[in-house]
């Protein structure tokens, strides 16, 4: 599975003018499940995230993680992160999971989160949603399970 975590001091997801998902201090997550994936990489990604210390402690070193500030998670399901760009400029999605198996993932990935502790609000899998975010530092990371 693979991830882009971006430190937020605020984030919504809409569907149809529809605010579904919100949080105030805390991660947004955009997550991808990709063909061979199953339940080890959502845990894998799930535990990671959770204890990622990407929050500023009392010194200002990014010495804290989520779970120790009290914030939340947005989970925004993001199939494009799978995309291949190596030939042409039109990128193919050919190594992402099925949405089946994506939308499992997914729903798993952001449960195994919930049941870390973590504050979880999620966004629609498959929906045309509309992301609202206020990066804070700017700090965005890329995690990828098969990299580990």
């Amino acid at each position: 599975m693979r991830a882009v975590i971006q430190r937020v001091s605020e984030a919504s997801v809409t569907v149809d003018q529809e605010v579904i998902g919100k949080i105030d201090a805390g991660l947004l997550v955009l997550v991808c499940a990709m063909q061979g994936d199953d339940e080890a990489q959502a845990d894998y990604l799930a535990k990671k995230i959770a204890k990622l210390r990407i929050f500023q402690d009392e010194v200002g070193k990014m010495n804290r993680s989520v779970t120790d500030i009290a914030g939340a998670v947005l989970v925004i399901s993001q199939f494009t992160l799978a995309a291949e760009t190596h030939r042409g400029n039109r990128p193919g999605f050919s190594t992402a999971a099925s949405p089946t198996e994506g939308n499992a993932l997914y729903t798993y990935f952001a449960d195994q989160l919930a049941s870390l502790g973590v504050p979880v609000q999620r966004g629609s899998f498959g929906a045309d949603m509309k992301v609202r975010l206020l990066n804070d530092g700017p700090v965005t990371i890329w995690m990828d399970s098969a990299e580990r």
